[in-house]
């Protein structure tokens, strides 16, 4: 079963979704007011194209589970217009923030390609994410997820306890960087690491990971929303703070020579890193 948010979401919030969005107001502005004719079939020609991607890439990715389901089901009945994160930022809480079908089956495909035992998560959201990868670890797997709100903290447990992978996943409810020290203290690693929290501390994060050696010497890191709504590749003043953020957050991983990377136009971009030996 796909998603209920796997082929739509409430409003365009990727690269390609807003696209696709300006793509159709384009075009009803064209034929409403006498364009030529080529012009129109080539701005439907396009439009075809763009509408087509999302849909066609879920139906060709493997299902996902029924927690998932369940889970994405869940989350997108909640009426996230009256939450606002625990965090030290405060900021509305919303259904986007859901990873969703395509990126969790990719991140469920890492796991079983990297072999990985030990995962951390900053940033989990309702547990999307969390609970595709715990899928792919082996019985005696664990993955660490870093969430700062307490509420959504609670509301992904109750999902966890509805999945016979839920187990594997262990929340630790506190500021990300605070979680990071903390397991850098107890000299923790992992095998391989996805982060999609305040994307202010990304670069901060980054640091902390390979700073203190919490990944592991063959281990990858994920960075979800790297292409930020195409912010990333606007003009500088068409980008909002956190469009700023991961702008500055790109550049940082790019000039850094302990690592090598690659950044996937996966949903809101997705950066795999990893250490150079």
């Amino acid at each position: 079963m796909t998603s209920v948010l796997g082929k739509d979401t409430a409003r365009p919030i990727t690269p390609h979704s807003i696209l696709v969005a300006h793509l159709q107001k384009t075009l009803k502005i064209a034929e409403e007011n006498n364009i030529p004719q080529e012009i129109l079939t080539s701005l439907r020609q396009g439009l075809q194209l763009a509408v087509g991607l999302d849909p066609y890439l879920n139906d060709c990715t493997t299902p996902e589970s029924f927690a998932l389901t369940a889970l994405a089901q869940k989350t997108s009945k909640e009426d996230w217009s009256k939450r606002f994160s625990d965090g030290e930022t405060v900021r509305q809480l919303e259904q986007e923030m859901l990873s969703g079908h395509l990126e969790g089956q990719t991140l469920k495909m890492f796991v079983h390609m990297t072999k990985a035992k030990r995962i951390l998560e900053v940033g989990m959201f309702t547990g999307y994410s969390a609970l595709a990868m715990a899928e792919a670890l082996p019985s005696d797997g664990q993955l660490i997820a870093c969430e700062v709100d307490a509420y959504v903290a609670q509301f992904a447990q109750a999902c966890f306890d509805e999945s016979p992978h839920g187990d594997k996943i262990i929340v630790e409810v506190a500021p990300a960087i605070e979680t990071l020290y903390k397991l850098a203290a107890a000299q923790e690693s992992f095998d391989l690491i996805f982060i999609d929290a305040d994307k202010k501390e990304y670069v901060e994060y980054f640091k902390i990971i390979l700073d203190n050696n919490l990944l592991a010497p063959d281990g990858i890191i994920c960075v979800d929303n790297t292409l930020l709504q195409g912010q990333v590749y606007l003009p500088p003043e068409q980008r909002t703070v956190n469009g700023e953020a991961i702008a500055h957050f790109n550049q940082v991983v790019v000039a850094d020579p302990r690592v090598e990377q690659v950044l996937l136009p996966i949903r809101d971009g997705l950066t795999l890193i990893r250490r150079v030996a």
